[in-house]
């Protein structure tokens, strides 16, 4: 299915997105082609759908998932009961972290060091040169994400930004700029979720299809 056609058919205010979508959908699947990952941030609603992106990546969305005929091997040999649970119930990952989730390290890192850094603390120990770090900000200008982007782009990893409005500053500072033709927060927000929905279709496609 061409999932990104569908999704311009039925919210054609996207239309002037289609290419920056597509854009993202191919560094992502470039990483994940070569072992990367996806680290993701954002905040209030957008740290929801960072989350929601982690759930939707690293679990079975809408095909099967079916582990790989050598791990399943590996799983048995490890322990032949468990093992079989194991292969019979695990399914294929895109490895993808939410930078909101981590409760302890975020709020001793706000607390000890500068709240805004936290997001940028967290990919410079997770990210490595071929990973790729999505931000989320409706404005474009939450300094948390800013700050969180630069370190990705010094530690080797490619960018996308996920916004609205005029883009904010983040637009000229990510590789690639999704910016949903709205103004108001939380119409950039009902936006934003068709659009990861669409990347996070394609991404499992192209992999697990």
């Amino acid at each position: 299915m061409n999932y990104l056609e569908e999704l311009v058919r039925r919210y054609p205010v996207l239309k002037s997105s289609k290419d920056d979508i597509y854009k993202a959908y191919e560094v992502i699947a470039e990483s994940y082609q070569n072992g990367g990952k996806l680290l993701i941030a954002g905040n209030g609603g957008s740290a929801s759908d960072a989350e929601h992106i982690v759930g939707e990546l690293m679990k079975s969305f809408v095909l099967p998932r079916k582990l790989d005929k050598e791990y399943v091997a590996r799983l048995v040999e490890a322990d032949a009961d468990m093992g079989a649970a194991l292969a019979d119930k695990l399914q294929g990952a895109l490895p993808a972290i939410a930078l909101v989730d981590h409760v302890a390290l975020s709020t001793a890192y706000l607390n000890d060091v500068d709240p805004l850094l936290s997001f940028a603390q967290q990919v410079n120990g997770y990210g490595v040169a071929g990973d790729v770090f999505l931000g989320i900000t409706t404005s474009g200008n939450s300094k948390n994400v800013l700050y969180a982007n630069t370190a990705a782009k010094a530690k080797g990893l490619k960018t996308i930004a996920l916004t609205g409005r005029d883009g904010g500053k983040i637009k000229d500072m990510a590789d690639v700029a999704i910016v949903v033709a709205e103004n108001e927060t939380y119409k950039i927000q009902e936006l934003h979720l068709p659009v990861y929905h669409c990347l996070c279709l394609m991404l499992e496609e192209r992999f697990f299809g």
